[in-house]
């Protein structure tokens, strides 16, 4: 588990709530001595991303499927859900950093 996992964080706008979201899971993926590369674009950008990434957190709802793991995070604006939201994100990771 040596890798950088390249992560896609993505809102609306690309600017204010995938902010919040970004120091999240700086935070969270410290916690968990995965080292990793986070990457702020809008949603609409996501598709066109993906093959470049590993992984897609979104704080809005996702327009479309996607060809790598992708994770809404509604629940780091609302507060719901966060325990929950952080065992989902973290599992994922070490899913995809396991398969290699």
């Amino acid at each position: 588990m040596n890798r950088e996992l390249k992560v896609l964080v993505a809102c609306g706008a690309g600017i204010a709530t995938s902010t919040v979201v970004m120091q999240k899971l700086e935070d969270l993926f410290k916690q968990n001595n995965i080292r990793v590369s986070l990457i702020q674009i809008k949603i609409s950008e996501a598709a066109g991303r993906q093959q470049d990434a590993d992984m897609l957190v979104s704080t809005s709802l996702l327009p479309t499927a996607y060809r790598i793991p992708a994770v809404v995070a509604m629940g780091y604006l609302t507060g719901l859900g966060k325990d929950k939201l952080d065992a989902k994100i973290i599992d994922t990771a070490r899913e995809i950093l396991d398969k290699e």
